[in-house]
């Protein structure tokens, strides 16, 4: 298949419409492999990395198969993480704007589940989640999948990493024979073969080329003992100034550590690790997928669905043990097109990991010993944007639309002043230009939206 554009695929053309209007102008890779195939309905097993365009090309066609007036569960995703499934729901709402009234609902755990048995019992078309919630939900019986159509197995091989093969299969075993199942993974390892081979019907095979390659991030190894490490890390960042990096490190207590030694000198940095709240992790993730924050400090949990194209810079205070995971890390930037940079700060332990970590990498790692000292004097740009949290959201019927005419009512606010609107079951987090934040709290404050008063604060 040739053509990359949406419109040879005979899609709706409100769909079509609505594509162009997300700025999707041409297919990627996995989208003209796999969207043929989704669309016909037959099986598929798709090999594809996070930042390939995966979401669309299983979503798109779910999307089609779905019959708007029948209020059940008809398409099921399964995600490894809570970070990927949120991302993944966000998405799909985003995709099924061209239909009316079609409901995402979002199962994970950390989180409550007395309002998502409420969702359920208001009836949803799609629900994305991870399997230990999901199977939680067929257990209590407050969720059923005969009706499922499509099932999706995102990043397959991770969920089966993390010990979910049991669940999965239980899962499986509550859905029609009759459904159409796909399998997204970015490896294949023995036990997808075997996961296909049980669930699905005669898959089609499909493998995308890479979106970005390791020629496209510039690799580079600072060569400093421990005590070295931060001075270091801040003079890069001071010399660098990225638009958006990631920097992790191997355990949370290192996170706090040097995101403590970041903040005294000045910078802007949030921390993401598996023993944060759900709810605070998520809003990290939104204050930097939304240019409100330049630096995320994280541990591995990060690492796979964090899907953002703006990162520029990932930074390994230290190295990973697995030549893998130092893969999956630097994937985080060099996204979409775009060219990054990959820093790794390598103490006199960690050579040897080095060592493993250059050897199967396609694109050389400079090593370099002479390190750069910090300016004390510098002071770090803010981030040019700024989140403000509305106590309102989709259980408050909100929408994008009503945030924006609120704000631009009255003319002291444009469009232009108003980034990313991510809208929540119960909040709605806004990104406003830096320098006009305080006018739109006092706009948000001093007016209704839908004719009522909700609470805000900036973050």
């Amino acid at each position: 298949m040739t053509d990359t554009r949406f419109d040879s695929l005979n899609l709706p053309a409100g769909q079509i419409a609505n594509l162009n209007a997300m700025g999707y102008q041409a297919m990627t890779p996995i989208q003209q492999l796999s969207l043929p195939v989704v669309l016909a309905g037959k099986d598929l097993i798709a090999q594809a990395k996070t930042g390939s365009g995966k979401t669309a090309a299983f979503g798109i066609g779910l999307l089609e198969h779905l019959k708007p007036r029948l209020f059940a569960v008809q398409g099921l995703v399964l995600c490894p993480t809570r970070e990927l499934a949120t991302q993944v729901a966000k998405e799909l709402r985003r995709l099924a704007r061209y239909l009316d009234n079609i409901k995402v609902v979002t199962l994970c755990g950390g989180t409550p589940i007395g309002p998502q048995i409420g969702s359920l019992e208001h009836g949803a078309h799609i629900v994305v989640g991870t399997p230990g919630r999901i199977k939680d939900h067929l257990r209590k019986g407050t969720l059923t999948l005969e009706k499922v159509s499509s099932l999706v197995l995102d990043e397959a091989d991770r969920m089966l990493d993390m010990g979910f093969a049991e669940d999965i299969g239980t899962i499986i075993d509550a859905t029609p024979a009759s459904r159409q199942t796909l399998l997204f993974s970015a490896t294949y390892p023995q036990d997808i073969e075997q996961l296909s081979q049980r669930y699905q019907q005669n898959p089609e095979r499909v493998t995308a080329p890479e979106q970005h390659t390791e020629s496209a991030i510039t690799q580079t190894a600072y060569l400093c003992d421990e005590p070295y490490k931060a001075d270091t890390l801040i003079a890069l960042l001071q010399t660098l100034e990225p638009e958006a990096a990631v920097l992790f490190c191997n355990t949370k207590a290192r996170c706090n550590e040097y995101a403590a030694a970041l903040k005294e000198a000045g910078f802007q940095v949030g921390v993401l690790h598996g023993d944060m709240e759900q709810r605070d992790r998520d809003q990290r993730i939104t204050l930097f997928g939304n240019g409100s924050l330049r630096l995320l400090i994280a541990t591995d949990v990060a690492a796979r669905g964090l899907d953002i194209d703006s990162v520029d810079l990932v930074v390994n205070i230290d190295l990973p043990r697995e030549p893998a995971v130092y893969t999956h890390r630097i994937g985080r930037t060099g996204r979409a097109g775009r060219s990054g940079s990959a820093i790794s700060l390598v103490g006199p332990k960690e050579t040897i990991k080095l060592e493993r970590i250059s050897a199967g990498q396609n694109a050389e790692i400079t090593r370099i010993d002479k390190l750069p000292t910090p300016n004390h004097d510098y002071r770090p740009p803010r981030a040019p944007m700024r989140t403000l949290a509305i106590a309102g959201g989709r259980k408050n019927k909100l929408r994008p639309g009503d945030i924006v005419g609120t704000l631009t009512a009255g003319g002291k606010l444009s469009g232009d002043d108003i980034g990313d609107i991510e809208v929540g079951d119960f909040t709605t987090y806004v990104a406003v230009k830096r320098e006009c934040s305080e006018a739109a709290l006092e706009q948000i404050k001093s007016r209704t939206i839908k004719g009522k008063n909700f609470r805000v604060r900036k973050l």
